[in-house]
């Protein structure tokens, strides 16, 4: 079916029901179709302007159709249609989305294509994706190019340089330089200028001048936002100053500031990691109550603050909680847990766990995988030394079929379990599947096995009667 078929067009078409059947389409090919058909017929004397392509292009970007989206520029450009800044600021900031900065240069660039010359707000809109995705050089090489074409500083511009400049020592002092100086550039600082500044210093460990431009910030009545007093929070937890965090907690709930996700979790993090995961979990039902969703990070937080205080159960409590929110936990969650109960020496429940993570089809990933080894073995080591050969045994299966090393540790403490119950056919498949794994047993585990032999009666019994003939046959009898 041809494109003009799609549907039957009115006779009068007018831009406005184009833009809102291309909206309308959840299908970018019939949105692409859609567009096309409008023009299939010139006969109803329809030609496509800037609304029109931009809307596309917006449905284009959004799918990540970049080339298709390119395209469409061109299109524009043959059919003599005047082409907006704010189209290819569309394209840029698709472009920084998926975190391709350098396409968003490039199609910058390919404005001077189109005989229009990029304003301040253009300019902007690429400085802030360099810096956001983290190339500052580029950034500042940006920036400098931006001032010799013309633009002027702006409040938003120093801003953004700002937050490029705090994102190493060694800039940040060039930061607070800028900062001082923007009154005299006629730019007043405001309290984006002052929270970026504050976020800057405390991921850079400089809590006590953040502090200092946080009340600054009040006395000259610009209102922290939430990020803000989140930032700052997280700043006095890293810096085991929880007492402070907890304070600027109350502030912002007396000044009006509702604390969100992210503020709970950071004061959860710092209670937590100075041992005072009780007083976590009364936050996260003041959380909870206020109708804010614990996410991933806030469950973690908790149950590694209460596995690091030997306070299993209230981790398995908060866990069941995460999953029953639809929330799975990770391999690294699991692992905590099944470290906390090895500490603990109950390693029926680690192995309840390992199993719980098996079938969930949950797995480490190639950062952590040595960890998980390290911590099966450990668990199956244990199982053995509390007398459950069965479940030792029964984990030792499962981690080869999974493909999990198993420790020469691991392979004595099983061998050594078994021959001393008596269960030498255990024993021998172990020790011949630990010399396919190329482990080399040592004298204890042969003592173990030859020990294991010898309690076997019919063993002992023919190697008695077998000495006895030797002794008769080579021994001298006494005169």
């Amino acid at each position: 079916m041809g494109s003009k078929n799609l549907f039957k067009w009115p006779k009068q078409i007018t831009t406005s029901f184009v833009e809102q059947l291309i909206q309308s389409e959840k299908d970018i090919n019939k949105a692409v179709l859609i567009f096309d058909s409008a023009t299939a017929e010139y006969s109803n004397g329809f030609c496509h302007d800037d609304k029109t392509f931009g809307v596309m292009i917006s449905r284009l970007v959004s799918v990540n159709q970049f080339r298709s989206a390119e395209g469409m520029l061109d299109r524009m450009k043959k059919e003599n249609c005047k082409v907006p800044e704010d189209i290819f600021l569309t394209i840029c900031r698709a472009y920084g989305r998926v975190h391709r900065p350098l396409d968003a240069v490039r199609v910058f660039h390919k404005m001077e294509d189109f005989q229009l010359r990029p304003t301040e707000k253009s300019y902007i809109t690429i400085f802030d994706i360099l810096v956001e995705e983290n190339h500052l050089k580029n950034a500042l090489r940006f920036y400098r190019q931006m001032r010799q074409n013309g633009i002027p500083p702006s409040v938003v511009s120093l801003n953004i340089l700002i937050k490029a400049l705090c994102k190493n020592s060694e800039t940040i002092d060039a930061a607070l330089r800028i900062f001082r100086e923007m009154p005299n550039r006629g730019c007043q600082p405001d309290s984006y200028t002052y929270g970026t500044l504050i976020n800057g210093l405390c991921k850079l460990g400089k809590i006590s001048h953040a502090n200092e431009l946080f009340r600054e910030m009040g006395q000259k009545d610009y209102s922290p936002s939430v990020i803000t007093y989140t930032c700052l929070i997280r700043g006095f937890c890293q810096s085991n100053n929880v007492d402070e965090a907890m304070g600027l907690l109350e502030e912002m709930i007396r000044n009006g500031i509702e604390p969100n996700v992210f503020t709970y979790s950071c004061l959860m993090d710092g209670l937590c990691k100075n041992g005072h995961s009780s007083e976590a979990m009364e936050l996260l039902d003041v959380m909870v109550r206020k109708h804010h969703l614990p996410n991933m990070v806030t469950y973690s937080t908790l149950i590694h603050g209460l596995c690091n205080e030997g306070k299993l159960h209230e981790a398995v409590e908060i866990l069941d909680r995460m999953r029953l929110q639809g929330l799975k936990p990770d391999a690294g969650l699991f692992r905590k847990i099944i470290s906390g109960f090895c500490a603990a020496c109950s390693y029926q429940e680690a192995a309840n766990f390992i199993d719980e993570m098996v079938l969930g089809g949950i797995s480490p990933n190639r950062v952590t995988w040595s960890l998980h080894v390290r911590m099966q073995n450990m668990v199956v080591q244990g199982l053995c030394n509390n007398i459950d050969p069965a479940r030792a045994f029964q984990l030792y299966l499962s981690m080869r079929t999974r493909g999990i090393s198993v420790e020469t540790g691991t392979f004595d403490c099983l061998i050594k379990c078994f021959c001393k119950k008596g269960d030498l056919n255990k024993a021998a498949r172990i020790l011949d599947e630990m010399v396919i794994d190329d482990c080399i047993p040592d004298e204890g585990i042969w003592t173990a096995v030859m020990s294991g032999l010898w309690d076997r009666k019919k063993v002992r019994e023919t190697t008695e009667i077998v000495l006895v003939e030797l002794m008769h046959k080579f021994v001298e009898p006494e005169s």
